[in-house]
């Protein structure tokens, strides 16, 4: 896997481009390969082209932020990727049944009278 491997002091991010086994963590010392360094304060990238292709040939991946990385130095083509997380929403434990309750409301087949008064409890407390 290629990916990023912080370098640098406290408050002041340098990242080696590194070649790791995919069940090794960045900072366990062990990388296969050092191929090049970013430093996102200056926007400069320097990584080796060649290199890059040949683990990507050979089945390495490379993260998502590497692989934006590659796209802006047109070492690889194709579109960058979202690095952000994708956003899930929250349920405490009983939003579940509310959530159903409120459906079951909605829902077509609860008998609402034609005067505009509540529908039925005991049809939704039965569902």
């Amino acid at each position: 896997m290629i990916r990023l491997q912080r370098v640098g002091r406290k408050n002041d991010p340098s990242f080696r481009v590194v070649v790791v086994d995919r069940r090794r963590g960045p900072k366990s010392g062990k990388a296969l390969e050092v191929i090049g360094s970013y430093n996102p304060r200056r926007g400069e990238a320097t990584i080796d082209a060649e290199r890059v292709k040949y683990w990507l040939g050979v089945g390495a991946q490379a993260s998502i932020t590497v692989h934006n990385l590659l796209v802006d130095k047109k070492i690889v083509a194709g579109k960058k990727r979202d690095a952000l997380p994708s956003r899930k929403p929250t349920q405490s434990n009983g939003a579940e049944s509310t959530a159903t309750a409120v459906a079951v409301e909605a829902s077509p087949t609860a008998e609402t009278p034609s005067d505009g008064a509540e529908p039925v409890k005991e049809k939704i407390a039965a569902a």
